[in-house]
């Protein structure tokens, strides 16, 4: 029978992994297999510097985790796996497919993005969407867009009013 100390730091875990992915809005499961320590340790500062954060478990650990919080990601759960998590929906998978690029040693698996399952293709195209900053920046720049054309549009009105006196 196994020893209630084992179990108990079992449960501990299991805890630790819950409370991850409850407090999270993006959880990525990612294949790490072939990256060197180097690798690993630039991995692991890109996603901190995106507030991001990564962590092993054992895959029996993870899916009692994932079966108390109703996730079926079972099938991301073959072969070592590592968990990237973060409050930003979008940052850690677009550092994790950034990197990829570059490392093909690191395979994406799938994720659980803003309260649901989430399949490696549309991971793919998450990756795609700008950043936070990007997205402000085109909107800011699509407004003032438009504050430009009301100044063109008001300048030429004035010049025809003092035309016309």
């Amino acid at each position: 029978m196994a020893n209630q100390a084992i179990i108990a730091k079992k449960e501990e875990i299991v805890n630790e992994i819950t409370e991850r992915v409850k407090n999270a809005n993006s959880v990525v499961l990612f294949d790490y297999r072939g990256l060197t320590d180097a690798e690993i340790v630039d991995l692991r500062r890109k996603l901190r510097e995106s507030d991001s954060s990564y962590k092993v478990y054992k895959n029996t650990l993870t899916k009692r985790a994932f079966d108390k919080l109703s996730i079926k990601l079972d099938n991301c759960l073959q072969g070592p796996s590592a968990i990237a998590t973060s409050q930003d929906a979008v940052a850690p998978i677009k550092v994790l497919a950034d990197f990829a690029k570059d490392h093909p040693a690191l395979e994406l698996k799938g994720g659980y993005v803003d309260g649901k399952e989430t399949t490696l293709d549309e991971l793919k195209e998450l990756s795609k969407i700008p950043s936070r900053d990007g997205l402000l920046t085109m909107f800011a720049a699509g407004l003032m867009e438009h504050v430009k054309n009301v100044a063109i549009c008001l300048d030429l009105h004035s010049k025809n009013l003092e035309e016309e006196k």
